[in-house]
């Protein structure tokens, strides 16, 4: 089965044409922080696929880590990072990204965001995976929120940078090797054709593949399947971070109950109400993510029970009321009083560690394209992604991107033209209902390529997804819904064709069939491109790359 390189058919000879410097596709952190690095004589575009303030960074509750604390070293930082991704990550990266974290937490300040404070000082938090206090936040848990609040301020007071809301981008426009901008449309208009000398990509994660997920119904991998589409190369696809606590009742919306709450001391109990993690790690509650995710799911079959609990009833009321005020709302609405009672989580996908290979400059290896943030895979986080690492590497990459992106735009003498381009894409005639593929892929992702896995499960979800993908991507769709779920389909594909390559166990991969980790051989990464005619990656085709450089 071929995918197609573009999901709607076109010709640039007959359709409406925009041209800017730089395109940035997405409009959360990373895509807000790369518009502001580009120089003040170039136009910049953002588009949007819904308003600016719905991404997954405004969501993001901890905060943000950085070496501030007098106490605290950019080695403890570092290491922390290491120990984390399990001997998967870039030392370079890791070196570079942690050593910006005070600048870009500056920048913030000057541009406006409220970081809580006391006595004139930042207070720092401290979660999972943390040696230090080192987690900056804003309103308890709203600090995405804050950070967005201000950055989106300053972002629209730019005169060089034009937003567009409701946007959804269809697919990278390609020539010659190159990337040359993106096909949109605007609120199910026709599609627009918008030329960009660099383009910037910058769409955020896929957690939407699942059913249980903390990401918002805008995460579905548009990002990481155009940019396949395209030929760009992806890399650690198998790497689904799942967050261990996401509030758990039946009908309503998951949400995130934050990391920084057991940093405060909160416990994690089962259904007997029996503190377990101590039995897991010596750690406790304060192992590394994919640790604890791991260990619920041992304790809720251990004890036949669908969620385990947090208790924070032993901590000051005053002090968890007044430090997660967001939570305490949102637990609120199901009559929980998160002071007092038992909240009940379980894992749910949180971010996306995998996605399109970028260099330090954010550069990928499609000409014309950057990236920047969890679209990406950078070698930050390696097989599993330190507690609030993620908003750090947004900012850090974003300016890296719009920088070198700038530059490149003035560099390069690209001339701004509409270049002929013709698609025809055939379409079946069979109809669907999208939404019943849609909760059938959720559901199977769920059950077969959740927080632990194994072949024969692995198997049969390829089959699953090559049997849907056969009428899905066959498809000429007119609407965002199944555009979305073409993307959706394209990156399931993607991860568990990587997950059934890795035959080990690392980070927040975990097959229980190999549960152990193999450095000898599998301390590398598996990219994935797709072929030159087309046609999703089947197993074997994911290629190795070299192990990540180590000091």
């Amino acid at each position: 089965m071929m995918t197609p390189r573009y999901l709607v058919s076109f010709d640039t000879r007959h359709a409406v044409h925009r041209f800017t410097d730089v395109l940035i596709i997405g409009g959360g952190l990373a895509g807000l922080r790369a518009a502001n690095a580009v120089q003040p004589h170039q136009r910049v575009l953002v588009v949007t696929k819904d308003v600016l303030r719905e991404s997954n960074s405004t969501y993001a509750q901890g905060g943000i880590a950085s070496v501030l604390d007098p106490e605290d070293r950019f080695e403890n930082h570092i290491r922390d990072t290491l120990v984390a991704g399990a001997n998967m990550c870039d030392v370079d990266v890791v070196n570079m990204v942690v050593r910006e974290g005070p600048r870009r937490i500056e920048e913030l300040v000057k541009w406006g965001t409220q970081f809580d404070s006391e006595h004139g000082e930042l207070e720092l938090g401290r979660e999972g995976g943390h040696s230090h206090e080192r987690i900056v936040h804003a309103q308890g848990d709203a600090t995405g929120a804050e950070i967005m609040r201000a950055v989106i301020q300053r972002t629209r007071s730019l005169d060089r940078v034009r937003i567009i809301e409701n946007a959804f981008t269809l697919d990278l426009l390609t020539h010659d090797g190159r990337c040359r901008g993106a096909i949109i449309t605007q609120n199910g208009h026709e599609p627009m054709m918008v030329w960009a000398k660099e383009t910037i990509l910058c769409t955020g994660g896929a957690g939407q593949v699942f059913r249980e997920s903390t990401n918002p119904p805008v995460a579905t991998g548009d990002g990481q399947a155009m940019a396949y589409r395209a030929g760009a190369q992806l890399a650690d696809m198998e790497f689904m971070q799942f967050h261990p606590t996401v509030l758990y009742i039946a009908g309503s919306s998951r949400s995130l109950i934050s990391e920084a709450v057991r940093g405060e001391g909160a416990r994690l109990v089962d259904a007997k109400g029996r503190r377990f993690m101590p039995e897991y790690d010596e750690r406790a509650e304060l192992a590394p993510r994919d640790i604890v995710s791991q260990s619920i799911v041992a304790q809720m079959q251990k004890t036949e029970h669908p969620c385990v609990y947090l208790d924070l009833s032993h901590l000051n009321r005053d002090h968890v009321l007044g430090r997660f005020p967001g939570i305490a709302r949102a637990c609120s609405k199901f009559g929980l009083d998160i002071a007092s009672d038992r909240i009940p989580v379980r894992p749910g996908a949180h971010y996306m560690v995998g996605g399109v290979t970028v260099d330090r400059q954010g550069r990928t290896s499609l000409p014309g394209l950057w990236a920047a943030g969890e679209a990406t895979s950078t070698g930050l986080h390696g097989g599993n992604r330190l507690a609030s690492n993620s908003l750090l590497e947004g900012l850090v990459y974003g300016a890296a991107a719009g920088e070198a992106a700038s530059r490149s735009a003035s560099e390069g003498g690209q001339e701004m033209r509409a270049i002929p381009i013709r698609q025809s894409v055939s379409s079946s005639l069979e109809s669907f209902d999208i939404d019943d593929v849609r909760v059938s892929l959720k559901s199977l992702m769920g059950r077969l390529v959740g927080v632990q896995r194994d072949g024969d499960g692995l198997q049969k979800a390829a089959d699953a997804i090559r049997s849907y993908s056969a009428y899905v991507m066959n498809h000429q769709f007119d609407g965002i819904a199944g555009w979305e779920l073409q993307n959706l389909l394209t990156c399931a594909a993607m991860m568990v064709n990587s997950a059934l390559v890795r035959t080990e166990s690392r980070g927040v991969h975990f097959r229980s069939d190999y549960p152990e980790r193999d450095d000898d051989y599998w301390r590398r990464r598996l990219t994935t491109q797709i072929n030159v005619d087309g046609g999703y990656p089947q197993k074997g085709e994911m290629l190795p790359a070299e192990p990540a450089s180590v000091r």
